[in-house]
């Protein structure tokens, strides 16, 4: 059988088989072998030499890119012309000159080296081959060749030298096994470590179909076949890819050949597991529970200890995700954990503990210490990317209690973090879901200091890091909707900030809900029922301190200072305002600082009468409200301050600042073409 140009006997029945492309390899190997290359240029090539002979065959052109690149000089001494122009038996001398693996032993052909057995594999495919498939061999090494270089006569032109070969030109045939398992132990590991590096996913589907079309029963393309539906949220792909590698695997007998009857049972009670965490990701809750069942009585069955802990671990996450009590079960698995020595699921479960700890409002130093406990663990076994999310939850947990100082450090930590694990295929590890989830953190906390240039450069290298088609885009889909939401919210632009909730709720569900209480005070005061606005904004409070949520707690007194200040009471929202004031100024966003020091202005000048101090103290809150308002741009609220500005100066007989800011207030009124609402009605 041929197929483009592809001599074999049946797929995957020999480990290789001869091509064009490998009759290439073959004359750069026996340039390297037989010539005299300098020893950086030797270096360059030794690690060039793996990826060509486990790789896709590539074009003429491609191919000799790659050597240029590498070592220009050996490129051009490799020769294909004298076999394409030549005859037959060139090509036959070819392969009699070749290095003997068993001779070579001062070369890199010696038999045990990478070069010599892949000569050793090559002569031995090329000896199998009857006449007429050495012919065919013949004639597509010259058709190879001859599409690559656009001959005249003897001569050829430089520039068509250069230009490579179409890959839709040639039709890609089947690869062989070695060719195989590295392109799906590559992409398997680009899906995990660097999803914009694999290739995208149509494109890796198309590659699977045709590698199951001469191979049905090959097992890891099935499963690559799965993780690559998952990227695309094709539950139907997924589910039948899924069972389809292990009825393969099953079938195969790879696991019943160490393990006999107990590596037939270990594929079965693994599939269900899997196919159960599958359905769980889908929110799949029955079908999820009905597969971890099975799994956990064929586990029983086989006195399985480790896959039981795993379907404890995911039992407990199926509960979690229902909505379910599932904190004492968490409990018992990291004990059970710690008992069967899995350091690395015991980790996952006390980072699940952290994680229901802080959404039951345990006090930020009992997590810490609990996630203390685990980087210790990580360090220990050299756990890479454990490391990578507990400095992830670690950054998410300061940011949820409203620690942005602390938030910042921890997210710094993570991106200038090393990665322990080995470099493979050129990717750092830096593409995974705990980078992107810090990288947003820190869109975050740059867009509430005003730094909207810095948050666009950061949310540029997040698109490029993780284009819209990978799994981890919507990270920062959403956290790019709820800052354009809450810039629209700062300037008072309702009717932009409307259709992006939407958007929002398409994304994550929770994400496009308001803060109820809050804003149902708001409402209240709208109606100017400030009174019936205090019991809401006190359970408000409350709850945001059982929680520890430091930065909804100072607005919620934001909130009830305001409401005071509307009951006539400036004096007690004073009071109320100074206790939130150090967190705002300390961690808050500049939106927030901005309202704590207009609110502090208006509540002097309610209380100072005509008393000098208070008034200077109003002064001074409305310049740095009017200084925090300038950095955000948000010229509503400055017509707010400059309006006070300019009553203020004017009661205080500085006739030239009350002018000016009479001056600045009309300029915004003229520019912003909107009636402005009552000053004393907004927060």
């Amino acid at each position: 059988m041929m197929t483009n140009g592809v001599v074999h006997a049946n797929v995957f029945g020999i480990k290789d088989w001869v091509s064009p492309y490998k009759i290439s390899v073959l004359a750069l190997l026996y340039e390297m072998t037989s010539s005299k290359i300098t020893l950086p240029e030797r270096r360059r090539l030794n690690k060039l030499i793996l990826p060509l002979q486990q790789g896709p065959d590539l074009t003429l052109g491609q191919f000799l890119k790659t050597v240029e690149e590498c070592c220009p000089q050996t490129a051009y001494a490799v020769k294909l012309r004298s076999m394409a122009d030549g005859e037959l038996k060139d090509m036959e001398y070819f392969f009699s000159t070749l290095p003997t693996p068993f001779t070579a032993f001062d070369s890199e052909a010696y038999k045990t080296s990478v070069v010599g057995l892949f000569m050793r594999h090559m002569l031995l495919a090329y000896n199998k081959l009857s006449f007429s498939q050495v012919y065919k061999l013949y004639k597509s090494l010259q058709h190879y060749y001859h599409s690559h270089y656009d001959t005249v006569g003897d001569r050829a032109d430089k520039e068509e030298l250069d230009t490579p070969l179409h890959e839709s030109e040639l039709r890609r045939g089947p690869l062989s096994q070695k060719q195989a398992e590295y392109f799906l132990a590559r992409q398997a590991y680009l899906l995990k470590n660097d999803e914009n590096k694999a290739l995208r996913p149509a494109a890796l589907q198309e590659e699977l179909n045709n590698m199951l079309k001469f191979n049905p029963d090959f097992a890891e393309a099935h499963y690559l076949n799965y993780l690559n539906s998952m990227r695309v949220q094709d539950i139907f792909l997924s589910a039948h890819s899924l069972l389809h590698y292990f009825d393969r695997l099953i079938l195969s007998g790879n696991e019943g050949k160490s393990n006999g009857d107990e590596g037939y049972g270990r594929s079965l009670r693994y599939a269900a597991l899997n196919l159960a965490s599958l359905h769980c990701r889908f929110g799949h809750y029955q079908q999820a529970d009905l597969a971890l069942q099975e799994a956990i009585r064929i586990a029983q069955e086989s006195n399985d200890h480790v896959c039981l802990q795993h379907c404890l671990s995911w039992l407990y996450t199926l509960e979690h995700m229902k909505g379910s009590e599932s904190t004492v079960l968490t409990q018992d698995s990291v004990k059970m954990a710690a008992h069967f020595c899995l350091p690395y699921l015991g980790s996952l479960d006390i980072q699940s503990l952290v994680q229901q700890g802080a959404m039951q409002g345990k006090a930020a130093h009992k997590l810490m210490d609990a996630l203390k406990d685990t980087e210790i663990l990580h360090w220990k076994h050299s756990l890479s990317e454990l490391i990578e999310i507990s400095l992830a939850q670690t950054t998410s947990i300061w940011r949820m209690y409203g620690k942005s100082t602390m938030a910042l450090q921890q997210a710094q930590l993570l991106l200038n973090m090393s990665s322990l694990e080995p470099v493979n295929f050129g990717v750092h590890q830096n593409n995974t879901e705990a980078f992107a989830v810090a990288l947003c953190h820190l869109a975050e906390l740059h867009a509430e200091q005003g730094l909207y240039s810095a948050t666009s450069e950061i949310f540029q290298h997040l698109k490029e890091q993780f284009p819209p088609h990978t799994q981890h885009s919507k990270l920062w889909m959403l956290c790019d909707l709820k800052i354009q939401f809450e810039r629209h919210m700062n300037n008072r632009k309702y009717h932009l900030a409307e259709p992006l909730v939407k958007a929002m709720s398409a994304l994550n569900k929770t994400e496009g809900l308001y803060r109820v209480m809050l804003s149902t005070a708001e409402l209240h005061w709208e109606s100017s029922s400030f009174s019936t606005a205090l019991p809401l904004l006190l359970q408000a409070l409350a709850l945001a301190r059982q929680h520890h949520l430091q930065s909804l707690a100072s607005e919620a007194i934001l909130h009830l200072a305001f409401t005071q200040l509307m009951l006539g009471i400036p004096e007690q929202a004073l009071n109320v305002l100074h206790e939130a004031m150090e967190p705002i100024l300390a961690h808050g966003a500049v939106i927030d600082k901005g309202r704590a020091m207009l609110l502090a202005a208006r509540c002097h000048m309610a209380v100072a009468g005509f008393r000098l101090k208070g008034q200077a103290l109003a002064v001074d809150g409305l310049n740095e409200a009017e200084s925090y308002f300038s950095r955000l741009n948000c010229k509503e609220r400055l017509r707010d301050v400059h309006y006070l500005q300019a009553q203020l100066h004017r009661s205080l007989g500085q006739t030239a600042r009350s002018n000016k800011s009479a001056m600045n207030f009309r300029l915004l009124d003229q520019e912003l073409q909107s009636p402005a609402p009552p000053v004393f009605m907004q927060l």
